[in-house]
């Protein structure tokens, strides 16, 4: 199975105001690389969003602008490329929008949400957030909302339900993008 994973953090409800990403690559169902960076956002932050990641203004203050890091990812979105998120319809509006904002071509992408997979093969959890299915899975979360930490279990709950249910069932989730 080869696909990517990706996961952000914004500084509040505008979906351009990324503060980190991250992005694993997922080669024959192995994690083989990792990617993970600040990020400048050109707006002010919510003490909200502040409380959820933790991260601050000064954390990012010399953290590089979102279209710095994207000339180091943007190979990964191609029309081939399959890219995974828990609650991906968050993470695909967040590059869209920051794309948008900077005046940025968008990919186009296959999309795969964890979090429609989880419901589908986990009906009995209490719910599909990112804790409870990586706990339910055995799958490490060391910090929750921190997009490597995040990217990286959605990352392995992808390949464990790939291994437990096969591949075939998930092909019917993908979206285009």
């Amino acid at each position: 199975m080869n696909f990517i994973a990706m996961d952000f953090e914004t500084a509040n409800a505008k979906r351009y105001s990324a503060v980190s990403i991250a992005v694993v690559v997922v080669r024959e169902s192995q994690i083989v690389d990792e990617f993970y960076s600040l990020l400048n956002p050109p707006t002010d932050f919510s003490q909200q969003n502040i409380r959820i990641h933790g991260i601050q203004p000064r954390d990012v203050a010399d953290a590089p602008s979102f279209p710095l890091v994207w000339q180091k990812i943007q190979q990964f979105y191609t029309s081939e490329q399959l890219v995974v998120a828990h609650n991906a319809a968050f993470d695909n509006s967040v590059l869209k929008a920051s794309l948008e904002y900077y005046h940025l071509p968008a990919p186009h992408y296959l999309s795969l949400d964890t979090v429609k997979t989880s419901r589908r093969f986990y009906p009995q959890l209490i719910n599909h957030k990112l804790n409870t299915v990586a706990e339910a899975l055995d799958i490490p979360l060391n910090h929750h909302h921190h997009a490597l930490d995040d990217t990286m279990a959605a990352a392995q709950i992808l390949l464990t339900q790939a291994q437990e249910f096969g591949v075939d069932p998930l092909k019917n989730l993908v979206k285009v993008i």
